[in-house]
């Protein structure tokens, strides 16, 4: 292999991945700085956040996931100014009519809470901050939809500024809530769900006001007023975002079932996995910016017919994301002992923890594989295959393996993470697969 052909490749994907990259950097320090104010208000809570988050998650990729379709549908009309608009108002409406329909879906999970398996302490403390969880989705969701449209025509900046906004407004809120500072009364996990509930209300207002106040973006709003809504745009959109809902669900709800299972083994334990779980979503994250950049990329190659450049877009991502993971994973390994001590001082989160990081070290190359290869593959509007593959690699085999290990063999929290490994590998091992079927027969 020739590294000398993918150099302009690393540059052009770093450029449009790095806004994404520190937008996500943003937004997971934020979910890192939570979990250490939280940790430090007692492990019930840091126990009772990772419960409730694990919940509420669901519903929420799943409208992120369908607001993903609408980055490559975008991304192969660039050129067109009157399709792209066409585009923005569909998806816009297919995301409202969804997202009502999963906020449906997400209330009524808080009447099931009791019947998870945790501790009634932990449940206690999770039932109100859920509920702020609840009335931040609809938010964020428009957010998201605004998001993935500007990066369907190249732009990411815009995302990234108000994301970072929005995280300062986050720390700050929860700071003085959580602690009750300034004369406010201590609030503990409740005032990281209203920090958590603001920092959302704000951010798909500030986009709307950046839309308004810029000549080029508010014009293709107003050709987009001025559009129909089209039934075979509205299903295309759905037809794309749907699988990639359920593809973010299957994935994420191979975790989630691994932190229940872990709340069966007990508050300290579901503590320390929270951690854990914390420090691995931040490399995931970076990541997941450069995957975005990906779809991007893809996307508006094939609209172009270049399969070459296409190719060599997405095997560029590939390389930077398994060096960036490697490289963390050494710090895991490291660190893993020093990590936890920025969440908590309980000496039993900071043992278990400390081991689950070590499995964590290890899972960081194949997650970066499997989220740069989904990247690719939806810019190609390729979904349905990779829904069915996630399914196959994180529930068939990576919860039994989770499940057995820790309950059969008896190997404790560290089998679930181990059973997360081999979900994680075997994904990232058939995406890899898929994508160079797919560009094998591509002319």
């Amino acid at each position: 292999m020739n590294i000398s052909q993918f150099l302009p490749y690393y540059k052009r994907n770093l450029t449009l991945a790095f806004p994404v990259i520190i937008s996500q950097i943003g937004q997971v320090t934020v979910a890192i700085a939570d979990n250490m104010m939280v940790g430090h208000v007692g492990t019930n809570e840091l126990a009772a956040a990772a419960f409730a988050n694990n919940v509420f998650t669901i519903g929420l990729y799943f409208g992120m996931g369908i607001t993903y379709g609408l980055t490559p549908l975008v991304g192969q009309t660039i050129n067109n100014h009157v399709k792209t608009s066409e585009w923005l108002k569909n998806g816009f409406f297919s995301h409202s009519l969804v997202g009502i329909i999963i906020l449906a879906f997400l209330i009524s999970l808080y009447f099931f809470l009791p019947f998870f398996g945790q501790t009634e302490n932990v449940l206690k403390l999770a039932r109100p901050y859920y509920f702020w969880l609840c009335a931040s989705f609809i938010p964020f969701l428009f957010f998201y939809s605004f998001k993935q449209f500007f990066e369907g025509i190249g732009n990411t900046k815009i995302a990234m500024f108000i994301t970072l906004t929005a995280n300062v407004i986050n720390v700050i809120v929860n700071y003085v809530l959580i602690f009750g500072k300034y004369g406010l009364p201590q609030m503990g996990l409740n005032g990281a769900g209203i920090g958590t509930f603001t920092a959302r209300f704000v951010m798909p207002v500030i986009f709307a006001l950046v839309i308004y106040k810029t000549p080029r973006f508010f014009n293709i709003f107003k050709i987009a007023s001025t559009c129909k809504l089209n039934k075979e745009k509205i299903r295309r959109v759905l037809k794309v975002g749907i699988p990639v809902g359920f593809q973010l669900v299957i994935e994420l709800l191979a975790f989630s079932l691994g932190a229940i299972m872990m709340g069966w083994l007990g508050e300290v334990p579901l503590a320390s996995h929270q951690v854990a779980i914390g420090l691995a979503y931040f490399t995931y994250m970076i990541s997941l910016g450069v995957a975005s950049a990906t779809t991007i990329r893809v996307s508006h190659q094939l609209g172009k017919g270049d399969f070459q450049a296409l190719k060599r877009a997405t095997y560029a991502s590939t390389h930077l994301v398994l060096f960036f993971m490697f490289l963390m994973a050494i710090i895991f390994i490291l660190f893993n002992k020093f990590l936890p001590l920025l969440f908590t001082t309980d000496p039993e989160v900071i043992l278990i923890a400390s081991g689950l990081i070590v499995v964590a070290a290890f899972f960081q190359i194949f997650d970066g594989l499997q989220v740069v290869m989904l990247g690719a593959l939806r810019g190609l509007a390729d979904v349905k295959k990779p829904m069915v593959l996630s399914f196959f690699a994180y529930i068939v085999i990576g919860i039994p393996v989770s499940y057995t290990l820790t309950f059969v063999f008896n190997t404790g929290p560290k089998g679930i993470w181990l059973g997360f490994l081999v979900g994680l590998a075997a994904a990232g091992i058939m995406f890899f697969l898929r994508f160079k079927k797919l560009v094998s027969e591509m002319k």
